[in-house]
């Protein structure tokens, strides 16, 4: 043991779907409390983890950002192997180093990027069922190309969030908005500063729409434009929405 604290960094992937969401709740099993659980074992006192983007029940992680403060010496291949052994099987920390005092996994984050994943065919699939949301009519893609152009850059999101939503502002900054095919399946990746709860799944669930031919092209539009918490369309289920990644600025050197 020493005196000084010290920070470390690490990115976990998870199968999100037997958890109700990242953060701790009473009484239900969490991504949070298992990480938490395990990396206290391992530095012998309570360890509180911070992510980069909570995610909901039933959402999963690529390469979910988080950190931790502890004052306990390891090495970075003992706490990486030590966790590991610790965690279940649906939980994996890819890698951890030290880092500088002042980084936050949260606040220091200057976008996160999703990814939701379609199975967009005729008959349904029995296999994988809690990694994708099923659409058997086809999507027009094309319409739905145009229509997220509409989504790009900064604006009040008012109309894509849920009643839950805590933030004290409706602003965001999407950066990026792709919407493609990849055999069977329709991918929208999405990237923003920030997200509103159930955003991601609120905009998918608004392409989806247009995509159907429900709406047409310039809905999207309206519908941001509008400002209305009390939504025309669908939102779409959890089981297909990944957290990909977080970035940061270059002194952390977070790839």
């Amino acid at each position: 043991m020493q005196d000084k604290s010290m920070k470390f960094v690490l990115s976990l992937e998870y199968d999100g779907s037997v958890y109700y969401g990242w953060q701790k709740q009473r009484s239900v099993l969490t991504v949070q409390e298992c990480v938490e659980i395990a990396f206290s074992k391992i530095a012998n006192h309570k360890v509180d983890v911070i992510c980069a983007g909570r995610t909901d029940q039933g959402v999963h992680a690529i390469k979910q950002i988080a950190h931790f403060d502890t004052n306990t010496i390891r090495s970075n291949n003992i706490w990486l192997k030590g966790v590991n052994s610790l965690l279940p099987y649906n939980i994996t920390v890819l890698w951890i180093r030290e880092i500088s005092s002042d980084f936050n996994a949260r606040f220091s984050a200057l976008s996160r990027s999703y990814r939701y994943i379609i199975l967009n065919k005729s008959r349904r699939s029995s296999f994988m069922t809690k990694y994708y949301y099923y659409v058997r009519d086809i999507l027009d893609i094309k319409k739905m190309q145009y229509s997220a152009r509409f989504l790009l850059g900064r604006h009040d999101f008012t109309s894509f969030k849920s009643s839950g939503c805590q933030s004290l502002s409706p602003n965001r900054k999407i950066i990026s908005l792709l919407v493609y095919h990849l055999n069977d399946f329709v991918i929208i990746d999405i990237t923003a500063n920030s997200f509103l709860y159930h955003m991601v799944r609120n905009i998918v669930g608004c392409l989806v729409s247009i995509g159907l031919s429900k709406q047409n092209i310039n809905w999207t539009k309206i519908v941001l434009y509008n400002k209305n918490i009390n939504k025309m369309y669908s939102t779409v289920p959890p089981q297909g929405l990944y957290f990909l990644s977080a970035s940061y600025p270059d002194c952390y050197a977070i790839l």
